[in-house]
């Protein structure tokens, strides 16, 4: 297919639809692009090997929001979900923000949809509304403020005690932080795929054949996950956890992307995927893994797909995010 046609079915197939020389040294090709134009190739933790491998910055959704409000680049490079990429956009808004695969979405994101929220919403007018970093543009232009995994805890603690609050749109992460802040939230009914499919089963036998194992899990996890869990955390903070504790032997209970940074910084110790209710061995991010390297090296060489974004959407979603920013950096927990 030529760059004409590839360019005029990106709506339909979500990516360039364009074929490499089997010849071409991707990588080598990626950091001239680089170079040429200024690029900056920002990729979550649930990315494949390869990519994670090129980027200039991989982190969770905390890290990466900071990384893309304070990047001087003109072209930012979104290895990430759709999601992820309109956070992007909207903190730059005179940068050029690209992701490799438009359909890369989020099961999470999809589970609130903006007309239904905004209905579910005016049912509670006092409430604040604080929504997991995990939504839409839509979603965000809807909320008060915008946390992650890593700092939900202070953007909660952050409320007035005397303020009721909706959370939105992960019930599992909202019913944990409920628990731990001992606040009365309102909970939309939101799940992401990767976090619910796991198997309180599969995990107790693999506890037994791995009795020294740790199980560490992202607060995503549904409540059986959890209370058995010996750390909870954000990818981040399962990540640091790894490499601080003294333990040999992790099953982890997240997308398996963030492996590859665990076994990369700690060698010689064992990370096992914790395993799914299906008939997987571990449990992959569908939307994620859309992106490869392949896509990744067009996109940055033809620039496209794009990002773009109505401003005054662009405006209301920023707010909460800016809210989110302030609340961390006063926390401590931006660097």
């Amino acid at each position: 297919m030529n760059i004409s046609e590839a360019k005029e079915q990106i709506q339909q197939k979500g990516f360039l639809d364009i074929e490499i020389d089997a010849r071409l040294d991707i990588f080598a090709e990626i950091e001239r692009l680089k170079k040429e134009k200024n690029a900056i190739i920002l990729a979550h933790y649930y990315q494949e090997p390869d990519i994670q491998d090129v980027a200039d910055y991989i982190g969770d959704s905390l890290g990466l929001a900071q990384k893309a409000r304070e990047t001087n680049a003109d072209l930012i490079v979104f290895a990430g979900v759709h999601f992820m990429a309109e956070t992007a956009k909207i903190l730059n808004p005179t940068k050029k923000v690209l992701l490799p695969d438009l359909k890369a979405g989020c099961s999470l994101a999809d589970s609130a949809p903006a007309g239904p929220f905004k209905a579910f919403k005016e049912k509670y007018p006092d409430h604040i509304v604080i929504s997991y970093i995990n939504c839409t543009a839509e979603i965000k232009a809807l909320s008060d403020i915008i946390c992650t995994s890593g700092n939900a805890e202070k953007i909660i603690e952050s409320v007035p005690k005397d303020k009721k609050i909706i959370f939105a749109p992960d019930k599992n992460l909202g019913a944990y932080l409920a628990k731990k802040t001992g606040r009365d939230m309102v909970l939309w009914n939101g799940a992401c795929m990767v976090h619910e499919i796991f198997s309180l089963e599969k995990i107790t036998k693999l506890k037994v054949r791995h009795p020294n194992a740790k199980l560490i899990a992202h607060p995503e996890c549904e409540e059986a996950i959890l209370a058995v869990a010996d750390y909870i955390g954000s990818t981040t903070q399962l990540l640091k956890y790894s490499q601080t504790d003294t333990n040999q032997e992790y099953i982890v209970a997240t997308e398996t992307g963030i492996l590859h940074q665990m076994q990369q910084a700690s060698p010689n110790k064992t990370f096992i995927p914790a395993p799914p209710n299906n008939n997987c061995a571990c449990n992959d991010c569908p939307h994620m893994k859309l992106n490869t390297l392949e896509k990744l090296y067009l996109c940055m060489m033809y620039e496209q797909p794009e990002i773009k974004m109505d401003e005054t959407l662009r405006l209301a979603a920023k707010k909460p995010m800016d809210r989110m920013l302030e609340i961390s950096k006063a926390a401590g927990l931006l660097g």
